[in-house]
């Protein structure tokens, strides 16, 4: 049954989110139901609806930290920073901290795995990186010391490291040490803003 209260708030959301992630790399993204996950979290479907917009976000639940990263890339920069170098910055401390959003930290393999599995992970995983670019476009069109053009940078940007994750999701499913792939991404993302660098410029 519903516990009292249970509309909630963090507790409520993350007891939602330990029960769901627990459930899904157990038997699956698509094996597993929200009335399911509400019953073993003990709240009503509908509670679980309040705090997460789709099923789909139980598992990516981290798009809204993406977003704070994106948009304080671009707000919270030093002056005399330029995005693409808070961008890139950015992009580093998640790597060495290993940040869940760099693809390396201690959990990431399962996750990419059962991503992999479920063509409804796969496609809001598009979407969530559509939306991303859209957040970093608005951000730089905002922005009055960016001088650049804010939608080809939020493209080439996303894609770019878009396409870094991939590979670091391919390598960590193959089970290549960590180590190793994280001196890989390393190697990538150096090439990733040396390009964006040389092709935009200051930005």
């Amino acid at each position: 049954m519903p516990r009292t209260g249970e509309r909630g708030g963090p507790q409520t959301r993350a007891r939602i989110l330990e029960v769901a992630n627990r459930m899904f790399l157990e038997r699956g993204y698509e094996a597993v139901t929200v009335a399911e996950i509400a019953r073993e979290a003990g709240v009503s479907k509908v509670t679980v609806f309040n705090h997460f917009l789709r099923k789909e976000d139980l598992f990516m639940d981290r798009a809204t930290d993406a977003v704070d990263l994106l948009r304080s890339a671009v707000r919270d920069r030093a002056p005399g920073v330029d995005a693409l170098t808070s961008l890139r910055d950015t992009s580093f401390r998640l790597l060495d901290t290993r940040h869940p959003l760099s693809g390396v930290s201690d959990r990431s393999e399962p996750f990419f795995r059962t991503i992999a599995e479920s063509p409804a992970l796969v496609a809001r995983a598009r979407a969530i990186a559509s939306e991303l670019q859209t957040t970093l476009t608005d951000e730089l069109d905002r922005d009055p010391a960016f001088a650049g053009d804010g939608t080809l940078l939020a493209a080439f940007f996303i894609a770019g490291y878009s396409a870094v994750f991939v590979e670091t999701a391919r390598r960590r499913v193959a089970g290549e040490p960590t180590t190793t792939v994280v001196e890989d991404q390393r190697v990538r993302l150096e090439r990733l803003f040396a390009a964006l660098r040389d092709g935009l410029g200051p930005a």
